[in-house]
This record gives structure tokens, C-alpha cells and sequence, in this order.
């Protein structure tokens, strides 16, 4: 298991104000309605897309691209894309800031994420994560080879796999080495003529006056308290997909090589930062 990335020096904890808890009954009630309604519609459809298309998936990307859309605005956090999303076959990789992450470019893009195999232990983001076809993982070297093997299949199928190289979320205001270990699925021999890879830059921008970590989600920090935090925000920041220039896989020598062009891609949008 990766350990999770930590900083000596991590935002206060401030408490939740009358205001706030206010916040947190609507918001949370209407983001539930959302997410619940929009999962059960997506198992709906799925029992009709499963026997018809099988790994391919043409009805309920949509409804997940709807849910998260409705979270933002729900949320009240601002929402920006620049950039074109490229059409090619291939996947995305972006910076781990936040739990908002997943929403954030599931919104603009039909994507399959990769994730970490506790993910799928998790109340609600667990559950969310099965349902919209997510490829669940261990980072360990002896099962590397059948990972890349899942990868193949799922690339072969069309599908857009998306996955963090960092391996851990951050504070969003750094990018840490990429691990390349992933990047090994699409070099395979039919695979790399075929496919690119495109670079996404996630920056988050805190509230007026709260510290610039404020969305960040790392080290010890808890999902609930995280997740009421955000709740309760009375005046929201924002969060900005930069989509960079398609990395093309046949154009790198080998993972290592693929996985710095992709990380000097996402570094290059990612404003210096505010604290020392």
C-alpha cells in the first residue's frame, strides 16, 4: 500500500458554525438525491448495456458525466476547463489533489478511473467508483503483469483509463515524481502505435481568505471531516481542468521516459506556489 503523502506543516482545523451545519443538512441531502438517484439509474441502464455492448459502455457514461456536473453546482464550487480533450484512443493522467478529483474530470470526460483496490471499501465513492466501471489495483510488483494485462483490455475496448502517477493525493499546490510502473500497459506491442496519453493539470483555488491547501486531501486527514468541511463552506473557491497536448506512447522510448513527458506536461500549468 502506498503511504500517503504528508506535510509537516497541515491547515488548522476550524469549527463548523451554525451558518455552516445549515450548509451541510442542504447540501448534503441534495447531493445525495443526486449521487443515489443518478447510481440508480446508472444500474438500471447498465442491466440493459451489459448484455448488449459487454465492456463497452454508450448510455451510462452520461448519467455520471450529469451527476457530477449537478455535484459542483450544488456545492457551489466553480468549475473551468481549458484545453481540448483529444479524441484519439488512449487514457488521461492528472495530479491527485482531493476526493474532488473524481468529480472534477468525470464531469468534462468519459473516463475509467484507476484506483487503489481500498477505494473500493469506501462508503459512497466506493460504491460510485464499481458502478462507473473503475479498474481497482494493488501496487505491488507481483501483480503488475496482470494489471497490465486488465489494462490491455479495457484500451483495446475503447475505454479511456484514467489514473493519478502520484500514487497519493497532495496538498494541490505540487506535483510529486511520477511512479511510471503503469505507464508499462501502453507500450505493449499493438498497443503503443495506436494510443496517447493526455496530460491534465487539476488547480485548485481555496475560498477568499482560508488557506491555499484548503481542497487538499492528504496524509491523516479523514474523508468525513473532509467531506462536512467542504459542506459547510458558505462562499466556495473553484478547481480548473488544464487538458495539455496529447503525449503520443510511440513517441517515448520506453515508461520512464512516457511518464517524465507526462509529468513535465502537468507540471508546466500548475501556478507556483503561495506558501513557502
Amino acid at each position: 500500500m502506498t503511504r500517503p503523502w504528508a506535510s509537516a506543516d497541515e491547515p488548522k482545523k476550524t469549527p463548523i458554525t451554525a451558518m455552516g451545519w445549515v450548509l451541510v443538512v442542504f447540501r448534503g441531502i441534495s447531493l445525495s438525491v443526486v449521487v443515489f438517484g443518478g447510481l440508480a439509474a446508472l444500474l438500471l441502464v447498465r442491466l440493459a448495456e451489459r448484455p448488449l455492448y459487454g465492456l463497452d459502455r454508450p448510455w451510462t457514461p452520461h448519467i455520471t458525466q450529469m451527476v457530477c456536473r449537478l455535484a459542483f453546482v450544488i456545492l457551489g464550487i466553480g468549475y473551468k476547463v481549458r484545453g481540448v480533450m483529444m479524441q484519439e484512443k488512449g487514457a488521461v493522467v492528472s495530479n491527485h489533489a482531493s476526493w474532488l478529483d473524481i468529480f472534477a474530470l468525470n464531469a468534462r470526460k468519459r473516463v475509467y478511473f484507476v484506483s487503489k483496490s481500498e477505494v473500493a471499501s469506501w462508503p459512497v465513492i466506493g460504491w460510485l467508483a464499481r458502478a462507473t466501471g473503475t479498474v481497482f489495483i494493488r501496487r505491488v510488483a507481483r501483480e503488475a503483469k496482470a494489471q497490465n494485462h486488465i489494462f490491455e483490455e479495457r484500451l483495446k475496448a475503447g475505454h479511456r483509463l484514467l489514473f493519478f502517477p502520484e500514487g497519493t493525493s497532495t496538498d494541490g499546490l505540487r506535483v510529486l515524481p511520477f511512479k511510471s510502473t503503469l505507464f508499462a500497459a501502453f507500450l505493449a506491442r499493438d498497443l503503443r502505435e495506436i494510443l496517447s496519453i493526455q496530460p491534465v493539470t487539476l488547480i485548485y483555488r481555496a475560498p477568499e481568505g482560508e488557506d491555499p491547501r484548503y481542497y487538499g486531501w492528504w496524509a491523516e486527514m479523514d474523508f468525513g471531516s473532509h467531506f462536512l468541511k467542504v459542506l459547510a463552506t458558505p462562499r466556495q473557491g473553484s478547481v480548473e481542468l488544464v487538458y495539455h497536448e496529447p503525449v503520443r506512447v510511440r513517441d517515448s522510448a520506453d515508461r520512464k521516459a512516457l511518464s517524465s513527458r507526462c509529468e513535465m506536461a502537468v507540471r508546466s500549468a500548475l501556478p507556483p506556489s503561495p506558501l513557502p
